[in-house]
């Protein structure tokens, strides 16, 4: 075989294993609790600390909102 189509190859079965495995921990078995719980909750928390790196927290997005109605329409002596 080709070595750049064994390497594609090869890059393509992991990314695709990955995929996989990802896809079956986070999947939702129901409410009673199972032995890959703690390993999604860790899955999701990595998740949660990327959105957060990537774009930012939420207080940072609403601190930068404009004032409500209420604080321009009140009235200076």
């Amino acid at each position: 075989m080709n070595p750049n189509t064994d390497k594609l190859v090869r890059r393509t079965t992991m990314v695709a294993t990955v995929t996989a495995g990802y896809f079956l921990l986070t999947a939702d078995y129901g409410p009673e609790p199972n032995v890959l719980d703690p390993i999604k909750s860790a899955i999701q928390s990595w998740e949660q600390s990327v959105k957060k790196f990537l774009f930012g927290s939420k207080q940072g997005v609403q601190e930068g909102k404009k004032p409500s109605s209420d604080a321009t329409t009140e009235k200076h002596p």
